[in-house]
């Protein structure tokens, strides 16, 4: 077990958690909490952070694998929210509201992945 990466993912992990939480508090006072906007934001976003992130590691930044840690599991792992997704699908799907389940499950996987694509296409278009 390497305790180096183990410090990386919590250091990481910390930054990602907080900066998850206030952008679900700001997205909330943006657009109201009726639909769960900040959690579709968060995971947009994180998805093209973790293709940047993974765009620059191929192609102009050779990191050691504590940092690539500290970035990707820990500071992109924290701030996406997957589990958190799957929470909110439930909620949505338990009041009755299948437009927006439909709608806020194929948002947030279409768009997230199309999201890390463009930055990856982004990035190697820089190199």
């Amino acid at each position: 077990m390497n305790w180096i990466f183990i410090l990386a993912v919590a250091l990481g992990g910390a930054i990602g958690s907080v900066m998850r939480y206030l952008v679900g508090i700001g997205a909330g006072r943006a657009f109201g909490t009726d639909f769960p906007w900040g959690t579709l934001i968060i995971n947009i976003t994180g998805s093209f952070v973790m293709g940047v992130f993974a765009g620059l590691f191929a192609v102009r930044w050779n990191l050691p694998q504590a940092a690539r840690i500290f970035l990707t599991v820990g500071i992109c792992g924290g701030y996406t929210t997957f589990s958190t997704f799957s929470l909110d699908t439930f909620y949505l799907i338990e009041r009755g509201e299948l437009a927006a389940t439909a709608a806020y499950m194929a948002g947030s996987a279409l768009l997230s992945v199309g999201a890390l694509v463009a930055a990856m296409h982004l990035v190697r278009g820089m190199g």
